[in-house]
């Protein structure tokens, strides 16, 4: 059953920075989303706010105004916002008191441990509210380090990779795995978030809160873990970053350490630096050059995926027909089309990729 939430934007709901929110608006088999929390979109369905969807998820600017109309106290208050460096905004602190002294206990995924804040604790104790940071570190004594057992993996694996951060790889992974599950191919998803966990993923971990030493061993556990519990026909990785994002280069665990023959590569084609680097003007290698990097590391790209920010409809289109052509992959805008042009390459993929 799920579980009963609010979740707290404050102000970011329309942002890429709410892309936790967005997440668990596009679907969760975690949490029931009671509400959005967002003074600056009141009285709007956020589903409307995010992509034009109404989901019947109301917003409303504050906690206080959300628990003075709710028939039942929800069980938990999600920060829903994922940020550089992961620190909590000061102006989220009273919205999350707040909901705390309605007995709400709160599910934090930034880097910022609510557990360890004082004031935050107290509060907890004293209204009998609980505290979940999701990427609190697990001591190494828990870790696993590689062994080679993700070598004896039957299902293949396909990794969603991306060109930057903050692209849409959990989203796009989510949709490959609901489609393809749509269409009789059983899949599953690794998450390697914190919203692929609030989502209801049931394997994975989270990737930036892992010591490094124990990242390789901790994809192969959930992959092998995976593989022996839910013998799914295809095991999808949501993948982090990207290869040569300087603020922290991720990717090749998930083919090297992880087996993926497979890439799904999600590209924003407007936009031209590594997000956070604008004034360092630190630009992102074309697409040709990423999907040689990855064939470099033996894997193959099937198709790419797009990000729409940053240009208008007619040259989105333009590009992807272009690019398609030049490439010889499918080429999909995931939110306008959703992603079942993919199913003929990954069909492909399983027949060479299956083993007996």
């Amino acid at each position: 059953m799920k579980a009963s939430a609010i979740v707290l934007t404050h102000g970011m709901l329309a942002s890429d920075m709410a892309k936790t929110c967005h997440g668990l608006l596009r679907g969760t088999e975690r949490f029931d989303i009671k509400a959005v929390i967002d003074y600056a979109h009141t009285g709007q369905d956020a589903g409307a706010v995010l992509d034009g969807k109404a989901r019947n998820v109301p917003v409303f600017g504050s906690v206080s105004e959300y628990m003075m109309q709710a028939a039942n106290t929800p069980q938990y208050c999600i920060v829903g916002v994922a940020l550089p460096g992961g620190k909590l905004p000061d102006a989220f602190r009273t919205q999350l008191l707040d909901a705390m002294r309605f007995g709400i206990s709160i599910v934090n995924g930034l880097h910022t441990l609510l557990g360890d804040d004082p004031e935050f604790s107290r509060v907890a104790q004293d209204y009998g509210a609980a505290i979940l940071d999701v990427r609190r570190p697990r001591p190494a004594s828990e870790l696993q380090f590689w062994t080679g057992a993700v070598m004896q993996v039957k299902a293949p694996r396909i990794a969603v990779l991306g060109t930057d951060c903050a692209l849409g790889k959990r989203t796009t992974c989510r949709f490959l795995m609901e489609t393809c599950r749509q269409y009789g191919i059983q899949a599953e998803m690794i998450y390697t978030g914190q919203t692929g966990w609030m989502q209801g993923s049931r394997y994975g971990f989270i990737f930036d809160s892992t010591l490094n030493d124990f990242i390789s061993g901790e994809i192969e556990r959930a992959i092998v873990a995976c593989d022996q519990e839910a013998r799914p026909d295809l095991i999808l990785i949501e993948g982090q970053s990207a290869l040569r994002n300087p603020s922290g280069p991720c990717g090749a665990e998930f083919i090297c350490s992880g087996g993926a023959k497979g890439v799904v590569l999600q590209h924003a084609p407007g936009r031209l630096y590594y997000e956070g680097t604008e004034a360092l003007q630190y630009r992102i290698p074309s697409i040709e050059s990423e999907i040689a990097l990855i064939q470099a590391y033996g894997a193959q790209v099937l198709g790419i995926t797009l990000n729409e920010q940053g240009m208008n409809d007619a040259d989105l289109e333009a590009w992807r027909a272009q690019k398609e052509v030049q490439l010889g992959i499918p080429v999909l805008r995931p939110l306008k089309e959703g992603v079942a042009r993919l199913l003929p390459v990954i069909r492909a993929f399983l027949e060479v990729h299956t083993k007996q």
